[in-house]
């Protein structure tokens, strides 16, 4: 019966399915699995709920907001989303690009209105993500490239702990730009709070310790009970330590975000929902087990899309998946998205039941789970192995790392972006270029090098390969390169393998065309060997295709070397092209 509706795409529960995946695995659901996916999902609400909250400070809302972000849209992606582990609620970098775009628009708003506010940019970024899905561009997963997102993100970390510095210090002043708040830090120094600055260095340095010698155990937590159990044990709010403060207890209710601010928000909303989608996608990809399907692209733009959307009205921050809270997930023995469900669980009754402790908490203990959840993203060891690996790439990511940290984050977002985008153009318009030469004893063709000097070439024949989709933008580069090869070779054939070429741009082949009658001046042929069947049926249908032939046009290299030897005149004689053209 199973595999009669999965042969009909239009039955109802196909439909299901395809927009709710729950409702395919949830039939052949293990029983054994119940208890590994309670028990990871609360192991990970463990995290999941300190930092939830830290994430909210970044963004400088009420930590209340963290916590509503870990409900509805984590049961919205538990039953939309296919990714079995991921752990969906919100992340420092999403929290850091929010809480930017709000200071900009909502410098002197009141908390009401920075709350309505984040309401209204979680539901244009949610509207942005269903957008994509409709139009199918679960591609956007690759628009930025790695090592400038390693860049995006450690210069992202840099700011983060910047901002967040002065509550670990007890210092305040009015925040600015990333350059004028470490020059206000420095100046204000002074001013620090040593009690503020002992509970801030304990708290970071039971997150580190716990992450360096017992890293399945939930620092965040911990040291957010220390926290709070130290307020309650020593009153150190009489020291002047700062605390959270009143928190609202219950369950956000329902309402409706305001439209006032969408012209404001859009644009930042469309930065936020491409990172919102890169992050989630990388987490999903990076955690799915072997037997797992592979997260399917478009549909997770639009569990995050309706996870967003569902979550702007009961006062979710904007949500996407997180790395490590995925990582936490995956290790504790969550096998599908129930594990989700049962974080949802726990940070339900933490809303309904822990507010009168969370208001003990002091603030120093929320800024060390930040910097202590951003220490990944400060650390240069992966931007150090693109160096190792990728010069150029290594100084595309160090400039994502100065975009972010002297022209701020959202600017920072549209810098990468750029980079990127040159990234793509470099790297298509840099086709390679190669003289091959053939194994001896073999009908295989390599790359002509110093560490093959035996390689065999023939006298008067000249073969290349380039490779990837010849147009307009880099034809011409390869025109030239091949052009020095035939000034050095001299030959009276020119073979271009062409199997790694999938297609031909008009422009690419008219300048192939005019090198083909400029060649054949000089006394020297043109042939085409290894046409994929597109660039076969182009060539064909062009003037090119008539002049050339079927003697010119080769199925592959092999056969061009055999037709040249036995067509080439001996040494002396007419041109290799004079004779074909007499031939003919």
């Amino acid at each position: 019966m199973q595999s009669l509706l999965a042969g009909n795409a239009s039955s109802p529960a196909v439909r299901v399915s395809r927009y709710f995946p729950i409702a395919q695995w949830l039939r052949t659901y293990p029983r054994g699995w119940w208890r590994l996916d309670v028990v990871a999902g609360m192991t990970t609400a463990a995290v999941v709920v300190p930092k939830a909250m830290a994430t909210a400070t970044i963004a400088g809302l009420p930590i209340e907001l963290g916590l509503y972000t870990a409900l509805v849209p984590m049961a919205i992606y538990a039953a939309m989303g296919t990714s079995r582990t991921l752990s969906m609620s919100t992340t420092s970098t999403l929290g850091m690009l929010t809480g930017t775009a709000l200071a900009e628009v909502m410098s002197k708003g009141t908390p009401d209105e920075m709350v309505a506010a984040t309401a209204t940019m979680t539901l244009l970024v949610g509207a942005a993500l269903l957008l994509a899905s409709f139009l199918r561009l679960g591609s956007l997963a690759n628009f930025i490239s790695d090592p400038v997102l390693i860049g995006f993100k450690m210069g992202l970390g840099i700011t983060i702990v910047a901002d967040q510095a002065p509550k670990l210090l007890g210092i305040h002043f009015a925040k600015g730009t990333f350059l004028r708040n470490v020059q206000s830090l420095w100046r204000h120094l002074p001013e620090a709070s040593m009690p503020t600055l002992a509970v801030g260095a304990a708290t970071l340095l039971v997150i580190l310790g716990l992450k360096r010698f017992w890293p399945r155990a939930p620092g965040p937590l911990v040291a957010v009970a220390g926290g709070i159990g130290a307020s309650w044990l020593f009153g150190i709010e009489k020291l002047g330590v700062g605390t959270v403060g009143n928190m609202p207890a219950g369950l956000p209710g329902f309402q409706l975000p305001g439209l006032s601010l969408i012209e404001d928000l859009w644009p930042a909303a469309i930065g936020i929902a491409l990172m919102s989608f890169t992050e989630t996608v990388a987490a999903g990809r990076a955690f799915a087990g072997v037997t797992d399907p592979r997260p399917n692209a478009d549909q997770e733009l639009r569990a995050l899309g309706m996870a967003n959307l569902a979550g702007s009205m009961f006062h979710a921050m904007p949500a996407g998946g997180g790395t490590s809270e995925t990582a936490l997930n995956c290790r504790a023995g969550a096998r599908t998205q129930i594990s989700g469900l049962a974080t949802v669980v726990v940070a339900i009754l933490a809303v309904l039941f822990l507010a009168p402790l969370i208001r003990l908490m002091p603030q120093a203990t929320l800024a060390a789970v930040v910097i202590g959840a951003t220490a990944n993203l400060l650390s240069p060891r992966e931007l150090m192995s693109v160096r190792g690996i990728r010069q150029m790439e290594f100084h595309w990511g160090a400039a994502a790392v100065f975009g972010v940290v002297l022209l701020g984050t959202l600017k920072g977002i549209v810098a990468a972006v750029f980079i990127s985008l040159v990234v793509l153009i470099h790297v298509s318009n840099r086709a390679p270029v190669y003289v091959l030469r053939r194994k001896p004893g073999t009908n295989g063709f390599r790359p002509a090098t110093a560490q093959h000097p035996q390689d065999e070439s023939f006298p008067g024949l000249l073969l290349v390969r380039t490779e990837g989709r010849m147009y307009f933008a880099n034809a011409q580069r390869v025109g030239d390169h091949i052009w020095r090869l035939i000034r050095e070779f001299k030959p009276t054939v020119l073979v271009v393998d062409c199997s790694g070429i999938p297609d031909i741009e008009y422009t690419a082949l008219r300048m192939l065309t005019h090198a083909e009658e400029r060649l054949r001046e000089e006394g020297i042929a043109l042939w085409l060997a290894g046409l994929t069947p597109a660039a076969l049926d182009l060539v064909r249908r062009a003037p090119l295709g008539i002049v050339l032939g079927r003697q010119r046009m080769c199925f592959d290299l092999a056969q061009a070397v055999q037709r040249y030897q036995a067509l080439a005149p001996p040494r002396g004689s007419k041109s290799l092209s004079n004779a074909e053209e007499e031939g003919a």
